[in-house]
C-alpha cells in the first residue's frame, strides 16, 4: 500500500519539480550504496571508532590519520545504534541526500543546471557511493550558502556551520577559511551591511561567533597535525615544496581542470600539462569576469581557489575527492553572489564599460554549461561502473569466507593496509605481519614495517610451531604468492580479483607444516 502511494505521488510530480530531483537522486542513491563494496579509505575510519580502548585512544588514534574529529564522532554515534558499517553508508547517503536537496531547493540555478549538477560525478559518485568524511564538505557549503541572509542579524549559524566544516576535513577547513575570511571582508568593507547587522543583532553576537570559528580552527588543526612518529605526512613522504617546479606548477593548476572536467593530465607530458592548464585558467578568468560586479563573491571565489590551489602546490597534490573542492567553491561563489545586486565599483576602478563585457557572460554560461554536462557524463558512467564492477574485492572475498565456514578460522592477512574492508566485514581482527600480531586498523607510524612475501611466510611457520593447537593457517593476500618454503605446505583456495582497486584483489592459501 506504502509502496503504491508512493508511486502515485512520484506520477503526479511535474518533470521541472526539483522534488523530481531529489526522489530519483534518493532511490538511485540507495541501490548504488547498497551495491558499493567498501574499501581500505571507507572502513579504516571505521575499524578505528570500533577498536579503539577509550576516547583518548581514539582521538591519538585519528590524529595519525590526518583528518578531524568530526567524521570519527559521528562514527562512533552510528555504532551505538548498529554495529555494522552498512549503517556508515546509510548515514553517507543521507548527508548526500540533503545536501542535494539544499542544493534543488535554494539555489539560484536554473532547473537544467541544478539536474546536471544533481547527477554529476562529484555528488552522484564521489560524494555519494564512496563513504568518506569529504560529503561533510558539500553538506555544510551548501547550508552555508542556504542560510546565507542570516548574517544580516546575526553570524552565528553561520559561524556553527564554519566550524563544522572546518572540523570535516583538511580541504574542508580551507573553504571554511576562505568563507570567514570573507564574511570579515564584508563586514568590514561593507558599511551599509555593517550597520544593518549591528542595527538587528544581539549584542554578544558577533564575539561568540568570532569564537566559535577561531576555537573550531583551532581543534582541527591540532588534530590533523601529525604525531612526530607519523610517517604519513597527509600523503606525502617527503614534506612541503619549498621551491619553483614549473612541472608541478603546470600540475597544480591542472587540479583545476580535472576538478572542473574531470580529466587529471599525465604529468609526465608537457604538452597535456600546458593545454590543461591554459584551459583551466581561461574558465578561472571566465568566472572572475563574471563575478566582477558581485565583489564578495568574486572575493571568495579568488580566496577559495587560491588558499586550495598553494596547498595542492606546496603541500599535497591530491585525487579527485580532495581537488572536488575546487568545484564546490565555483558552485557556492555563484550561488553567494546572487544574494547580492551588481555592482560596478570593480569595473568603474579599472575603467571597463559594463556592456563591453556582456559577450563575456554568453561564453562563461557556455564553460559552466560543458563544466556540468562533462560532471554530468563523469557521474553517470562511475556510477554505473560501479554498479558492474565492484570497487574492491573485499565484499566477495568475506562472503565467499562466510559461506565456506572461513570465518573462525586464524587468519594472517598482509599487506595490513589494504585488509581493513575484510577485517570491517568480517567483525573481527586479523594477524597482521607487518605489526606482529592482531589488529584492524592501520596507523603509519613507528612500530609498523612493511614485510616482504619471505617474512610474511618465516612469521607463520613461527605462529605454526608455537600454537601447539593450530595445525593451518589461512592466509589472505593483496598480490599473488610468489614464493615458496620447504618446510611449509601451501595450499591455494581461491583469488578475487574482480575489483577496480588493484591493490584489493585477494588470494586465499592454506598453509601447514610440511
Amino acid at each position: 500500500m506504502l509502496n503504491k502511494k508512493l508511486i502515485t505521488y512520484i506520477s503526479r510530480l511535474p518533470f521541472h519539480s526539483p522534488w523530481f530531483i531529489i526522489i530519483i537522486f534518493s532511490v538511485l542513491g540507495l541501490i548504488g550504496i547498497l551495491n558499493h563494496s567498501m574499501w581500505r579509505d571507507e572502513l579504516n575510519p571505521w575499524l578505528i571508532v570500533r577498536d579503539s580502548e577509550s576516547l583518548g585512544d581514539l582521538i591519538a588514534n585519528i590524529r595519525y590519520e590526518g583528518h578531524p574529529l568530526l567524521w570519527y564522532f559521528s562514527l562512533g554515534l552510528l555504532r551505538k545504534i548498529v554495529d555494522n558499517p552498512i549503517i556508515m553508508q546509510i548515514f553517507h547517503l543521507a548527508i548526500t541526500v540533503v545536501s542535494v536537496t539544499l542544493f534543488c531547493l535554494y539555489s539560484p540555478f536554473n532547473y537544467q543546471q541544478k539536474f546536471l549538477f544533481s547527477f554529476g560525478f562529484f555528488p552522484f559518485y564521489e560524494y555519494l557511493l564512496i563513504s568518506r568524511n569529504y560529503a561533510f564538505s558539500m553538506l555544510f557549503v551548501f547550508a552555508f550558502c542556504t542560510v546565507f541572509a542570516s548574517r544580516k542579524k546575526t553570524y552565528t549559524y553561520l559561524a556553527i556551520l564554519l566550524g563544522l566544516l572546518a572540523n570535516s576535513s583538511a580541504y574542508g577547513l580551507l573553504v571554511s577559511f576562505s568563507l570567514s575570511l570573507t564574511l570579515l571582508a564584508e563586514l568590514c568593507f561593507d558599511s551599509e551591511h555593517r550597520q544593518q547587522y549591528f542595527n538587528q543583532s544581539q549584542k554578544y553576537d558577533l564575539f561568540l561567533s568570532i569564537i566559535i570559528i577561531i576555537v573550531s580552527f583551532i581543534l582541527c588543526i591540532y588534530i590533523i597535525t601529525p604525531p612526530t612518529d607519523s610517517y604519513l605526512h597527509g600523503g606525502l613522504n617527503n614534506g612541503w615544496l619549498t621551491k619553483l617546479d614549473i612541472r608541478h606548477l603546470l600540475r597544480s593548476i591542472s587540479r583545476i581542470f580535472g576538478a572542473y572536467l574531470l580529466i587529471i593530465p599525465q604529468h609526465k607530458k608537457w604538452l597535456d600539462l600546458i593545454i590543461c592548464a591554459t584551459i583551466a585558467l581561461l574558465i578561472v578568468i571566465l568566472t572572475l569576469i563574471k563575478l566582477s560586479k558581485k565583489p564578495v563573491a568574486l572575493f571568495f571565489y579568488i580566496i577559495g581557489n587560491s588558499v586550495i590551489f598553494a596547498f595542492t602546490y606546496f603541500r599535497f597534490i591530491g585525487m579527485p575527492r580532495h581537488f572536488g573542492h575546487l568545484y564546490l567553491v565555483l558552485i557556492a561563489a555563484l550561488w553567494l553572489g546572487s544574494y547580492y545586486q551588481e555592482s560596478l565599483v570593480i569595473l568603474n576602478k579599472i575603467s571597463v564599460h559594463p556592456n563591453s563585457i556582456i559577450f563575456i557572460y554568453k561564453w562563461h554560461h557556455i564553460a559552466l554549461m560543458l563544466i556540468l554536462y562533462v560532471q554530468f557524463l563523469g557521474g553517470i558512467y562511475s556510477f554505473s561502473r560501479d554498479l558492474v564492477v565492484p570497487f574492491s574485492a573485499s565484499r566477495e572475498t568475506v562472503q565467499y569466507i562466510q559461506k565456506a565456514g572461513l570465518a573462525n578460522e586464524f587468519i594472517v592477512a598482509s599487506r595490513d593496509a589494504n585488509m581493513a574492508p575484510l577485517s570491517g566485514y568480517l567483525n573481527r581482527k586479523l594477524y597482521y605481519p607487518e605489526i606482529q600480531k592482531l589488529g584492524s586498523f592501520t596507523l603509519f607510524k613507528t612500530g609498523r614495517k612493511d614485510v616482504e612475501q619471505t617474512g610474511i611466510l618465516s612469521q607463520i611457520n613461527s605462529l605454526l610451531k608455537n600454537k601447539d593447537e593450530q595445525k593451518r593457517i589461512l592466509l589472505i593476500l593483496n598480490r599473488k604468492l610468489n614464493v615458496n618454503r620447504n618446510d611449509l605446505k601451501i595450499v591455494p583456495i581461491k583469488d578475487f580479483q574482480r575489483g577496480w582497486v588493484d591493490t584489493e584483489r585477494y588470494y586465499l592459501y592454506w598453509i601447514e607444516e610440511a
